[in-house]
């Protein structure tokens, strides 16, 4: 009885997984770092929730926005790439597959092996073949503007909404504390999530991110003491 080979590869989830940790990462940092500064400013309930909502709804539209326009721009580059390479085949087949076989025998074919392979692949797709082997653009790792935005969108939005619910609960001098501790305690797991899901180490991912989280709300309640002390 044969058997099937199957393998599980991290690869292929890189581009959502990143613009996923990215989007989470920016809902709970920007979120509660501004909670926490316009707090320590001795503003009222009422425009500390407001402050948030305004910073999930403004920040889920951005990231949605700039993820958009970035992978867009990197979709146009491929199509102009792929439809250069397409005139090339139709205009000058035999220069593009001696450059074919020439890509493999840089990799370590024999030549006579590596025309044989640029021949075979490209009766079989010739576009597919070079667009892999020639340009690095594969089904796998092509951009996906709409994908990259709506992920980027949604996990601002669900990291968001973990310290303005805390700030909602909370209340009086344990809402900056209680924030900031929660806030911290889901970045490191988020960090210590996308490391182990990228074949890293889990606690190298949780302290990185979690420095950075705690920098940046640091930095803004200070901010936030400073202006509000003033009169």
């Amino acid at each position: 009885m044969r058997r099937h080979h199957h393998e599980r590869h991290r690869t292929g989830h890189m581009g959502w997984l990143r613009a996923a940790v990215l989007g989470a990462n920016d809902g709970i940092v920007s979120t509660a770092s501004l909670l926490m500064g316009v707090a320590a400013a001795h503003a009222d309930r009422h425009a500390v929730l407001l402050a948030g909502i305004a910073a999930l709804v403004a920040g889920a539209m951005s990231m949605a926005a700039g993820e958009y326009v970035s992978v867009h721009s990197q979709a146009d580059s491929e199509q102009a790439e792929l439809a250069r390479e397409r005139e090339e085949l139709a205009t000058d087949t035999d220069a593009e597959h001696r450059e074919l076989a020439n890509i493999y025998v840089g990799r370590g074919l024999e030549p006579a092996l590596a025309r044989q392979v640029a021949q075979q692949l490209m009766a079989h797709d010739a576009l597919d073949a070079h667009a892999r082997d020639e340009l690095g653009i594969t089904e796998v790792f092509r951009a996906r503007p709409l994908q990259a935005a709506a992920a980027s969108a949604a996990s601002f939005a669900v990291g968001a909404v973990v310290p303005l619910l805390v700030a909602a609960m909370a209340s009086g001098a344990m809402q900056l504390w209680l924030v900031f501790a929660v806030s911290l305690a889901c970045l490191a797991l988020l960090g210590a999530l996308a490391a182990r899901m990228g074949g890293a180490a889990a606690g190298v991912g949780a302290l990185r991110i979690a420095f950075w989280g705690a920098l940046a709300m640091g930095l803004t309640t200070g901010t936030g003491m400073l202006f509000g002390a003033v009169p």
